[in-house]
């Protein structure tokens, strides 16, 4: 736990600042182990809170991780010590609590000693990816942490770009699709009924498409409330299991993979985000068995997941990676990836290999989900235009058959 404390030191600095202890007396104790002469010191408030809340750990946002990585990489190839590294970013951060307590935990404990590995794993604030904790953990003991925060930073950065690029291109089709719904639901629950009351007063025989479509008019104006209900349940069911039950998940997962264009868009963004943090493990200098297992943690679809987690334990075996990928039953990936692959294995210039490879996919992916969201829209509008194109057809028919009579 954090207590906060003020004091002065031994050259008669007054200080305000926080030390990391199991309780008041070991608080203490580290106090006088740094000369520190205290005037106050209590339980951080913020920490109390934290445990009212069962101490509820929050997800860090990409962004944020990647710009605090690059802040830190900078100051550290300035020659600034890792402890005011952390004290002059903290500065930025300090009108946030949560940001705050993070970054006090970090200074106290790496003020006393502990590695940046360590206090990351040991603060309560954030979740810290673990590809990331690791990739700290074996670039300290290199005397790469500048370096690998780097790329850590620029790896950040692309995946949120990624990201938000997808949710600003869905918006527009995603708000399309929406008023489609309300507008063909409106037609259907509103007009329709009221248009087939007129029908229904004549005793003529109607079309058949006019009595389905009078059907379904009715059936949504009847039923509209337990509809929606129903759509709502059936959301909250649906992610419920993709949160809960890793079978379902993988079940959607491989439909997913099976879809033509979707699954090949998928695939390549996956495999794009696992060699490009292959690369930047292998050159923090972590054996290549931890960075297939550690790359294979960041990846979301979880068929692609299994077969490289499955491989890695194939390649502590003494397997080739690219053998493993080649004959696995589990997903048949691009042969080309795997056959890139191999060359790295046999040339020892994996890790450049990986490098490009993740720029290549990355950059097919991005032309394909251009081509696609600039179909779907035109796609959408044909379908949504076609049913209410039927609506209308089957409302018209019965009239032109009474002026024909």
């Amino acid at each position: 736990m954090l207590f906060k404390y003020k004091g002065i030191t031994e050259s008669g600095k007054n200080i305000q600042e926080t030390i990391d202890a199991n309780n008041l007396k070991e608080a203490k104790a580290k106090l006088k182990i740094k000369n520190i002469l205290y005037t106050s010191i209590k339980e951080n408030n913020t920490q109390l809170f934290s445990k009212i809340n069962f101490q509820k750990m929050y997800k860090i946002n990409n962004l944020e991780l990647s710009y605090i990585s690059r802040d830190l990489s900078i100051y550290l190839k300035a020659g600034i010590s890792l402890v005011q590294s952390i004290k002059l970013l903290s500065q930025k951060y300090k009108k946030n609590k949560k940001f705050n307590e993070f970054f006090e935990t970090l200074t106290s404990l790496v003020d006393e000693g502990k590695s940046f590995y360590t206090a990351l794993e040991k603060q309560k604030v954030f979740i810290i990816p673990e590809f990331y904790k690791q990739s700290i953990k074996v670039s300290e003991n290199g005397g790469l942490l500048d370096s690998v925060l780097y790329e850590l930073s620029t790896f950040l950065k692309k995946q949120d770009r990624i990201k938000k690029q997808i949710s600003s291109a869905m918006a527009y089709p995603i708000f399309v699709l929406c008023v489609s719904i309300l507008v063909v639901g409106f037609m259907l629950g509103v007009i329709v009924p009221k248009i087939t009351s007129i029908f229904l007063q004549m005793n003529n025989e109607l079309p058949l498409i006019t009595s389905l479509v009078i059907s379904f008019g009715d059936f949504i104006s009847n039923n509209y409330t337990s509809i929606i209900i129903f759509i709502i349940l059936l959301f909250v069911t649906f992610f419920t299991f993709m949160k809960k039950s890793k079978t379902f998940k993988y079940f959607i997962h491989t439909l997913l993979l099976k879809i033509p264009f979707i699954g090949n868009l998928i695939e390549m963004n996956e495999l794009s985000r696992f060699a490009y943090m292959n690369s930047i493990l292998i050159n923090s200098g972590v054996p290549i068995v931890q960075t297939i297992k550690l790359s294979a943690n960041i990846l979301h679809n979880s068929v692609i997941r299994k077969l490289f987690t499955q491989a890695s334990i194939k390649v502590v075996e003494g397997e080739k990676l690219s053998k493993v990928l080649d004959i696995s039953k589990i997903y048949k990936i691009d042969p080309s990836f795997t056959h890139a692959i191999a060359i790295g294995e046999e040339t020892s210039q994996l890790s450049n290999i990986l490098n490009n490879l993740a720029k290549l996919y990355n950059e097919s992916s991005k032309d394909k989900i251009t081509i696609f969201l600039a179909l779907l829209e035109p796609i959408m509008m044909l379908i949504v235009g076609s049913i209410i194109g039927i609506i209308v057809l089957a409302m018209l028919l019965p009239i032109f058959s009474m002026n024909l009579s």
